[in-house]
């Protein structure tokens, strides 16, 4: 299982937010014991950095008994409530504020993790006095897939967009159920291997862009190299989306990863490779048109879970490699492997 120490270096990448070297050594000093710790961390770090930055602020609509008119009069309303008689009605109107559904998700999120018992005391109590510092009168929305996904359409970026995809693995660490008290209980993510397929392969990528020059990094669609009769048969071909792709003038790598527990499974009492994974790459290499003079290769890359491996093979005349990267290694060596994969 990935050291929690790790885990950080990993998420910062996936999530295309490299720390700040005083953010970095903050969190290098702390001990964490489940990754929930660290996720809080991360969140109550990021916020105070956010709040001196100052809140978001947009546009919300309310609705209101006024004496005055404002925005848009409600006029069957304020009838029904013999309002007028009075010197009153029922107007809607915007106003600028800090209730966005971001700072809402916030707030929420960190009121929720300020209230669990999986955490520490000192770091909950840390928690509490950062809540004191937003603005009164601000509403928290718990954390919920509705409210995530409204967030989301809104696409923040920067900084919130970091502590969006906290909150989110917040939620996604909530069991379904909270505990007798009515607070939430935590799992720890790193057992979700859909979850970790996915932090896996964008904490990948996102790390060659950001270490290495040599390569322009993407995620592509790769079309089938056939013909048919008719456009709907086209439609029927499954999609072939590779997971990273790293291209030079001279050199173009299609690099898979795969998050299981081994690169390597057990069949008719023999470790074979994965067939599925291979096949996969074998297609992808026959179907990917190259630019004159550029060396197309393969690359499957697993954690080192259970057992390492590093083996080569040619394939419909296309180098390819299996190899594994050893997660729990100091962070330096992880960066190091990676980056010797593609010298």
């Amino acid at each position: 299982m990935i050291p929690i120490q790790n885990l950080y270096y990993l998420l910062c990448y996936a999530w295309n937010r490299l720390p700040e070297q005083q953010e970095l050594l903050a969190t290098e000093a702390e001990t964490f014991h489940r990754p929930l710790e660290l996720l809080a961390h991360v969140l109550l770090i990021g916020t105070r950095r956010l709040l001196r930055q100052g809140l978001a602020v947009a546009y919300a609509e309310r609705e209101e008994e006024l004496a005055e008119l404002r925005g848009r009069v409600q006029l069957a309303p304020s009838l029904s409530r013999d309002l007028l008689r009075r010197g009153r009605a029922l107007c809607v109107y915007d106003e600028l504020g800090f209730q966005t559904p971001f700072n809402q998700l916030l707030l929420g999120t960190l009121q929720q993790l300020s209230r669990s018992r999986a955490l520490p005391s000192a770091l909950r109590h840390e928690l509490k006095l950062l809540l004191r510092r937003f603005p009164v009168g601000l509403l928290p929305l718990p954390l919920s897939s509705e409210l995530l996904r409204t967030v989301h359409r809104l696409r923040p970026t920067g900084l919130p967009g970091f502590l969006l995809n906290v909150c989110e693995l917040v939620y996604h660490s909530a069991l379904p159920e909270p505990d007798t008290s009515g607070r939430l209980r935590f799992r720890d993510f790193r057992r979700d291997e859909q979850l970790m397929a996915r932090l896996f392969e964008q904490f990948v990528r996102n790390f060659y862009r950001s270490e290495q020059q040599q390569f322009h990094v993407s995620s592509e669609t790769i079309h089938w190299q056939v013909t048919t009769t008719t456009p709907e048969a086209l439609n029927l071909l499954p999609a072939m989306i590779t997971d990273t792709t790293l291209e030079a003038p001279h050199r173009k790598i299609i690099l898979d990863t795969k998050y299981y527990k081994a690169a390597l499974r057990l069949r008719y009492d023999q470790q074979k490779l994965i067939s599925p994974h291979l096949y996969q790459l074998y297609a992808y290499l026959q179907n990917q048109p190259t630019a004159p003079g550029q060396a197309l290769e393969g690359i499957l890359l697993y954690p080192a879970a259970e057992q390492a491996l590093d083996v080569r093979y040619t394939l419909g005349g296309y180098p390819v490699r299996i190899v594994t990267v050893d997660l729990a290694q100091p962070w330096r060596n992880i960066a190091t492997a990676l980056l010797e994969l593609i010298a």
